[in-house]
C-alpha cells in the first residue's frame, strides 16, 4: 500500500475481541482497516483468523491496557496504518473473573488510558465508544467530590483516589468502575471534541458473551435470571444488540451525541428504577 493510500484508509480499532468485540468487529470492519488488540495471544488468534478469512484487513496487537505504554504502542501502531476513525474499548473484566485490585487496574484505570492515549490519534470526524455496563446505574450516587474525582483526576493518580480504600471486594469494584466510565467519558468528550472528535459509551445488560455466562453460572446468576424475566423485553440480549447499538454511536446518524451513556439493557435499569422488579426479593 502505497503512503497515500495508507493515509487515506480508515482504521478500525477494537480493544477486546470476546463475544461483543468480535460483533462489533464484524459489523463496522467492512472496508476499513481492522486492528484488533486483547491481552489474550490464543484470542486474538482465533478471532483474527476468522475474520480474515471471511474477507476482512485484520490487524492484531498484543496490548495490556493497564499499562500506559502498551496502549500508547498499541495507538501509535493503528496511527500508522491510516486515519483512526473508530475506537471501540470492550477490555474489561466481572466479578467471577477476577479479585478487587485486578477490576479496579483493568476496568478503572485501563479505560482511562484508553480514552487519554486514543484521543492523541483519533482523526476528525471519529468517534470513540466505551463499553462500560448497566451495573454502573445501580451505583449509590456519590459526593459531588467524589465524581468530580473520578472524572477529573489525571489517570495515572486514579488508583490512589481515598475512595477506592472501602471498596474491598470485586462485587462492588465492578459497578464502581463501570459508573466512573461514564463519568471519564463524560469528561472525555470535551478534549475529544477538541479534536473533532466524539466520545460515548455503551451499558449492555445481561449479555449472552462467554463473560455473561460465567455470570449466570456464578453466585449472582439467580439475580440476573430475574432481572431477565422482570425486564420490558424478557430476554437475554446478544452481542450483536450491543453491535447494532454501536454502529449508530460510531456513525454520521449520531454526530450531535458525544460525552453520555446509552443504557441497552433490555429494560432491566427501567424495571427496577421504577419499582416493577425488585431486585431484593426477585419478582
Amino acid at each position: 500500500m502505497t503512503a497515500a493510500a495508507r493515509d487515506e484508509r480508515d482504521v478500525l480499532v477494537v480493544i477486546g475481541v470476546g463475544g461483543m468485540g468480535e460483533a462489533i468487529a464484524r459489523r463496522q470492519g467492512t472496508g476499513r482497516t481492522v486492528v484488533l488488540a486483547d491481552f489474550s495471544e490464543a484470542a486474538l488468534d482465533r478471532v483474527g483468523g476468522t475474520l480474515r478469512s471471511d474477507g476482512f484487513e485484520v490487524v492484531t496487537q498484543l496490548v495490556d491496557v493497564s499499562s500506559r505504554g502498551s496502549v500508547a504502542d498499541l495507538a501509535d501502531a493503528a496511527a500508522e496504518l491510516g486515519r483512526v476513525t473508530q475506537v471501540v474499548h470492550t477490555a474489561g473484566l466481572s466479578p467471577v473473573q477476577a479479585p478487587r485490585d485486578a477490576i479496579l487496574t483493568v476496568d478503572l484505570l485501563g479505560t482511562a488510558i484508553v480514552l487519554d492515549e486514543f484521543e492523541r490519534v483519533i482523526a476528525p470526524g471519529g468517534a470513540g465508544l466505551v463499553i462500560a455496563s448497566m451495573a454502573g446505574h445501580f451505583l449509590p450516587p456519590l459526593p459531588p467530590e467524589v465524581s468530580h474525582a473520578l472524572a477529573a483526576t489525571p489517570s495515572d493518580e486514579l488508583l490512589g483516589l481515598p475512595v477506592l480504600a472501602s471498596i474491598t471486594e470485586a462485587a462492588a469494584a465492578y459497578p464502581f468502575a463501570k459508573h466512573a466510565n461514564h463519568l471519564r467519558v463524560r469528561a472525555a468528550s470535551t478534549s475529544w471534541g477538541a479534536k473533532g472528535a466524539r466520545v460515548n459509551s455503551i451499558s449492555p445488560g445481561v449479555i449472552s458473551t462467554p463473560m455473561g455466562q460465567q455470570e449466570l453460572a456464578g453466585e449472582s446468576g439467580g439475580q440476573m435470571r430475574a432481572m431477565i424475566d422482570g425486564s420490558g423485553t424478557g430476554r437475554v440480549g446478544t452481542p450483536y444488540d450491543i453491535a447494532d447499538a454501536a454502529a449508530f454511536l460510531l456513525g454520521p446518524d449520531a454526530s450531535f451525541i458525544t460525552g453520555t451513556d446509552l443504557l441497552v439493557d433490555g429494560g432491566v435499569v427501567a424495571a427496577v428504577s421504577t419499582g416493577r422488579l425488585d431486585l431484593r426479593g426477585g419478582r
